[in-house]
């Protein structure tokens, strides 16, 4: 019995040596792994120490201690680290690394801004958490290159190649400094990031539950602060790889769009300026954003930026702008849209509905901003809806970069290029104070468009207006209209033109116009034979052309709305007589003033009998139709009409008629 109680404790003895001999090998070569690693950073030229490394063989659980490292990259990264235990840990095969979980404590970020070394930037981590965590087995190869961009490159790819079911930091905090006072500071917080479901370089969901900044700065010697706050920050399908192959530079030629994000969104969104305006913001959301990696050249852009506060030559800035157009050419936003945004200000403020827009190629289709609510001195101002139709974003900072030289403006040509920056504008429901009369100007509706461009001029437009307004008292040529009792104007215009270069000829079709309560008229105007060279910014070579332009032919429609018996009432009030004998003056008027012009041209008197039937009868619609005998010069016609105008209607075919 003795014998086997001792055999029993020579056995639990031997196997505890064993065990824990067994462990301290464990513990040994894992120590050596880790080494290994920090050399690794060492060889590649920057810096990397640590303190204790322990491993508990029961628990799988591995802590290191004191973690310091400095990248050799300028400029530098450094990282430190009071301790990362990792728990749970095993190695499913030579390349890779697993634990259930990952814990650092104390995390310290430094760096630079890749422009120059002006700002400093610096993130403190009490704590960040990560589980059910996979990752390499040993560190990437270092970039042959050793700028930031490319360092930040290498940790996203490094990324790439993790797996975890979440990573989580209860909060950030970090700061800005500039070492200059008119750059300033600032400082920033994160609170309850986390990242879900990582794998093969993308992440499921990211979000932070809220985030501030801080920031101050003494541009003109005094102090400035500004203070911002932001919820619910969210991205959803964040794809990291995609991110790395952007900033990947052996990729310049690569014209493929990568998508990063599928959605961005926000919640409210809240910026304080001193004593300045206060900016609230409800939400906001984008789609789809990705970019290009031929247009995306970080690295080039950033190494156009002047360091400090230098300011930058005219060369420089136009380097920056051909730069910043190229970016905005790489990246792709399906759909952006800010809600709610409001801005209070001392004198008054105003709130919008919505801001929307997307970007491709460096174009958006539609940028609008819908439900604006502001308010003038004079009273409130409201709009619907204001849009900017296929601005071209990359074509403007290039052409903001042709007027970084006051010394050397741009020619006419290129001044003129920016029309073909944007194809057209609309405007909804405005409404707005008229001077101090107490009534609004209403716009229901203004749509411009254009295009056809020859050269930098459009050769095809349309105009759409819907707008009514107050009648001025104080203006001379609205007395008259107010005298017949209006007080108001409503004008409704549909007007086009086009230039069709198989036929040479020019149109002015639609070309309509409704003066509420008073009148509708409509025309078609055709000019032939007009060539190209005449839409030429050169005046001379203008002029020279529009010598070969032909009048074509003239229609002119128009309605009576009330404009014939408000013009009656008038001539009544103005001659003292009844409306019956002032319409019948008029008529007489216009029939003797008829006769003569018919002397010379026959076709007149058809014109006068209809326009008299026009002004005899109320609510008629007079159409006159001019038809050119041959070919008549363009600019002789419009000298001839401001200096002989029966001589210049002796040219054409003159027909009229008259219809309730």
């Amino acid at each position: 019995m003795v014998k086997i109680l001792l055999g029993l404790v020579a056995a639990v003895v031997i196997a505890v040596g064993g065990f824990f001999g067994f462990e301290y090998y464990t513990q040994h070569r894992i120590k050596g792994e880790v080494e290994a690693a920090f050399e690794q950073i060492r060889a590649s030229g920057g810096k990397a120490t640590h303190g204790k490394v322990s491993f508990d063989l029961k628990s799988r659980t591995l802590r290191i201690d004191d973690i310091a490292t400095e990248s050799a990259s300028q400029p530098p990264v450094r990282v430190k680290v009071a301790g990362i235990t990792a728990s749970g840990v095993g190695q499913p095969d030579a390349t890779r690394f697993s634990a259930d979980a990952i814990e650092a404590i104390d995390l310290e970020i430094n760096a630079s801004m890749p422009a120059g070394a002006d700002w400093q930037v610096t993130y403190k981590v009490p704590r960040i958490a990560a589980k059910d965590f996979s990752g390499p087995a040993s560190l990437p190869r270092p970039p042959a290159s050793s700028s930031t961009i490319d360092l930040y490159r290498l940790l996203i790819e490094q990324f790439g190649a993790l797996t975890a079911s979440s990573i989580t930091a209860p909060s950030i905090a970090g700061t800005m400094n500039s070492g200059n006072l008119a750059l300033g500071n600032g400082e920033f917080a994160y609170s309850n990031l986390a990242l879900r479901d990582i794998k093969a370089g993308k992440i499921a969901a990211a979000t932070i539950d809220r985030m501030t900044f801080t920031a101050t700065s003494q541009p003109k010697g005094k102090p400035e602060k500004v203070t911002g706050d932001l919820a619910n920050l969210a991205a959803q399908d964040v794809d990291t790889l995609a991110a790395a192959v952007i900033l990947d530079p052996q990729r310049a030629n690569d014209d493929q769009y990568y998508r990063v994000y599928r959605q961005i969104s926000a919640g409210a969104y809240t910026i304080t300026s001193g004593q300045g305006p206060v900016v609230r913001i409800e939400g906001l959301t984008a789609d789809d954003i990705g970019a290009r990696p031929s247009r995306l050249q970080l690295a080039a852009l950033l190494a156009t930026i002047p360091s400090g506060t230098a300011q930058p030559t005219p060369a420089q800035a136009r380097e920056m702008m051909e730069r910043a157009a190229k970016i905005y050419e790489g990246v792709r936003i399906g759909n952006a849209e800010i809600r709610g945004l409001s801005m209070d200000m001392p004198e008054g403020g105003f709130k919008l509905a919505s801001l929307r827009f997307n970007l491709e190629n460096g174009k958006t289709g539609e940028f609008a901003v819908e439900g604006f609510d502001g308010r003038s001195p004079q009273g409130p101002i409201k709009l619907d809806r204001f849009a900017l139709k296929g601005v071209d974003v990359a074509g403007l900072l290039r052409m903001t970069a042709l007027f970084s030289n006051p010394a050397q403006p741009p020619p006419p040509d290129q001044a003129l290029g920016m029309i073909a920056l944007l194809e057209g504008a609309e405007l909804k429901g405005f409404a707005a104070p008229y001077k101090n009369t107490g009534k609004p100007i209403n716009v229901d509706l203004v749509r411009l468009d254009w295009g056809q461009f020859v050269g930098p001029i459009p050769s095809k437009a349309r105009l759409i207006a819907k707008m009514s307004g107050p009648l001025d008292t104080t203006h001379p040529g609205q007395r008259m209209l107010i005298a017949t009792g209006l007080d108001k104007l409503a004008l409704d215009l549909d007007l086009g033109t086009v230039w069709t270069e198989a036929s040479r000829s020019f149109v002015v079709e639609p070309a309509t116009v409704e003066l509420g309560g008073m009148l509708k008229a409509s025309a078609r105007i055709s000019l032939a034979n007009v060539p190209r060279e005449v839409f030429s910014i050169n005046p001379l070579q203008a002029a020279a052309m529009a010598t070969q332009i032909e009048a074509g032919g003239i229609e002119l429609t128009v309605r009576d709305l009330g404009v014939v018996d408000r013009a009656v009432a008038h001539y009544a009030r103005m001659q003292n007589i009844s409306r019956d004998a002032a319409r019948l003056a008029i008529v007489k008027d216009v029939r003797d003033s008829g006769a003569k012009t018919a002397a010379s041209n026959p076709d007149a008197e058809a014109v006068v009998d209809s326009l008299a039937r026009f002004i005899e009868t109320p609510g008629t619609t007079l159409t006159i139709k001019l038809t050119p005998l041959g070919k008549v010069p363009a600019i002789q016609l419009f000298h001839l009409l401001q200096t002989d105008p029966l001589i210049a209607l002796s040219q054409f075919r003159l027909e009229a008629a008259t219809a309730l």
